[in-house]
């Protein structure tokens, strides 16, 4: 991901066919070459003098790049045979090396910015500074050094440690910038290959064992396992076009190009399988409850050292996982790609395609929960007023709760009466309130709704503890046809407010949002995994990036995330703030780049982008 963010700008010299004009492009871009050192030139220890004489020297660096060979295909295939980690291992090590590395950034920025007073009180301390500077130059050029998969059985880590590109040379002629772009997109390379190996696991290990076959009955193997053969076919052919794809050359000319055609013509299978979710664990769950038989066969397979400890419910979230992962993937190539590009065009029709295929799947998934939940609710619904037809095919539920409604008109009201609140419990969908009361049985008797649109809060000022924690609740239009008015109390600060929001989702909130377009807001990163508990809230997922809307005192936070922007509630312990406006903007910067809408250029290069994909096949 970001970490393995590492270098590729000048790959763009590969493609020979490219036009004379591009290459010059291109060359202005990555900088003529002020001595490179291929397989054909002298070693390390020509000095800056020599290197006019040097024979055979390229003068650019796309003719650099002509000179080196490809990498035999046995050596990709070693390699992605080495990689020892599991994808869950991976992904996980990739995210909290991401949150530490922001960390870090976040730190020395802020320590640079916090000395800067100190200089400007101190002019000769800043002149002694500038005098030192000039040495420091050789460290700058340094190469990006991020040790993200640290594990005994694999012995690369990076795209840059691989024996073929250290002794190429090539890392003399690329910049660090470059070098990271590179990185990009072997991460994606070697992430498939982790996934793949996964995923095959489940098939080979689990869903093929000849006791699994014998235990379930064929509907439940089907539900349980879905098209997890046409995912993982999918995945092998992926994996083959990007091996492929690295074995032209050694500095890898472009991935997002294959990433677009898959997903726009075989990641369907995804949809499938990831709408099937919440059958699939509602009968994993039977199955542990009611079949001893299957509950202690997957016991004994987690067991085997091919699962590493990984449980096999892990082993089926992977294809969901994957999906959104890899439109990560495509957004941190994109971040490093040069702007108004081929290439950024390629990225960005790859990134708008993965976002089609996740948006579809996250459909998928909520389309099928929210029928269920919807009958449910009409079923425990008993109409005092003119009944309202509650399952729609375009409804779905935000909000269900209970809150305490104040007795008696505003105007009249006493804190001497013997109850000053009565309960009332909500049920908030997308475009209708249905306020009713709880009665026995697990029932609900609705007495008033109205359109969600027609709506309206307000907050009261502080007037004590006993109206604490009150809102007022309007309806321009209830169900009479007049307008009525309700004061609420809700059990806490962060209670109130999450009504508040989704009652008016409208409604100001304390910070600005994503879509305002300024360069600085309240940020936060996530670095512990939370689940939503409650429509309103969004789960997060380790380095989630999230601009904050709102929060209250007692540890919720209203957040926007950046990569699709989904907002919801989440706790604050999950997260931690990012304290420097300087790393806020960059990111508020690349989201917006990556979210950049369709410009004239790209849809002109689209055709031309196929023909060279064709070409390149």
């Amino acid at each position: 991901m970001e970490l393995l963010a590492a270098a590729f700008s000048a790959a763009c010299a590969v493609d020979h066919d490219s036009s004379t004009s591009e290459s010059d492009a291109r060359d202005s871009a990555a900088g003529h070459l002020p001595g490179s050192e291929s397989s054909s030139t002298p070693g390390n220890g020509a000095t800056p003098e020599e290197w006019p004489a040097l024979a055979d020297s390229p003068t650019t660096l796309t003719e650099a790049l002509r000179m080196i060979h490809p990498i035999p295909a046995d050596s990709w295939r070693n390699l992605i045979e080495q990689i020892g980690l599991l994808y869950q291992e991976y992904r996980d090590k990739s995210t909290l090396q991401e949150i530490e590395t922001r960390r870090q950034q976040d730190a020395e920025i802020q320590d640079s910015t916090d000395g800067s007073p100190a200089g400007e009180d101190t002019p000769e301390e800043e002149e002694e500074e500038e005098e030192e500077e000039p040495a420091s130059p050789p460290e700058r050029k340094a190469l990006p050094q991020i040790c993200l998969l640290s594990n005994p059985h694999s012995r690369f880590n990076l795209w840059q440690d691989l024996p073929e590109i250290r002794s190429s040379g090539v890392l003399e002629i690329l910049q660090p910038e470059e070098i990271k772009l590179q990185e990009a997109m072997f991460e994606l390379v070697t992430s498939e290959a982790s996934y793949y190996k996964s995923l095959n696991l489940l098939v080979s290990h689990f869903m093929e064992n000849e006791r699994m076959r014998k235990i379930l009955h064929p509907s439940e193997a089907h539900i349980l396992f879905s098209n997890v053969l046409d995912v993982l076919a999918v995945s092998e052919r992926f994996l083959l076009e990007l091996e492929h794809r690295m074995e032209e050359n050694i500095v890898i000319s472009d991935v997002c190009d294959i990433v677009y055609h898959y997903a726009a013509d075989h990641f369907s299978v995804y949809i499938t399988y990831v709408s099937n979710q919440t059958y699939q664990e509602r009968t994993y769950k039977q199955l542990l409850q009611e079949k001893a038989a299957f509950r202690e066969l997957i016991a004994q397979l987690e067991l085997d050292p091919k699962c590493k400890g990984l449980p096999f419910s892990s082993f089926l979230i992977l294809p969901f996982q994957r999906i959104t992962r890899l439109k990560l993937l495509v957004q941190n190539i994109l971040k490093r790609v040069e702007e108004s590009s081929e290439r950024e065009c390629t990225a960005l029709d790859a990134h708008k395609e993965l976002e089609m295929v996740v948006k579809a799947c996250n459909e998928g998934v909520r389309k099928m929960s929210r029928t269920e939940q919807m009958i449910s609710i009409q079923k425990k619904m008993e109409f005092k007023i003119k009944s309202v037809p509650i399952i729609s095919h375009s409804r779905w539920l935000l909000k269900q709760g209970e809150l305490q409604q104040m007795s008696g008109p505003k105007t009249s009201r006493t804190l001497r009466t013997k109850k000053l609140f009565h309960e009332i419990y909500l049920f908030l969908f997308n475009d209708l309130l249905v306020i009713c009361r709880q009665i026995p049985g697990d029932k609900y008797q609705v007495f008033d709704s109205a359109p969600r649109g027609l709506l309206r809060v307000e907050e009261l000022e502080d007037q004590g503890q006993t109206l604490a924690n009150v809102f007022i609740l309007r309806l321009l239009e209830n169900a009479d046809d007049r307008e009525a008015t309700y004061m609420l109390k809700a059990s806490s600060q962060s209670e109130m407010k999450r009504w508040m929001t989704s009652l008016a989702p409208n409604r100001r909130t304390k910070f600005v949002s994503f879509t305002s377009r300024l360069l600085d807001c309240p940020q936060v990163q996530c670095v512990h995994p939370y689940v939503a508990q409650q429509p309103d809230e969004l789960t997060l997922e380790l380095a989630d990036i999230l601009n904050i809307l709102d929060k209250t005192d007692d540890g919720w936070i209203f957040g926007e995330r950046l990569h699709d922007q989904e907002r919801g509630w989440f706790p604050s312990s999950m997260t931690e703030e990012i304290l420097n406006p300087k790393i806020r903007s960059q990111n508020l910067k690349e989201c917006f780049r990556v979210h950049k809408m369709d410009d004239p250029q790209r849809s002109q290069n689209k055709d031309r982008r196929k023909l060279g994909s064709r070409n390149r096949q």
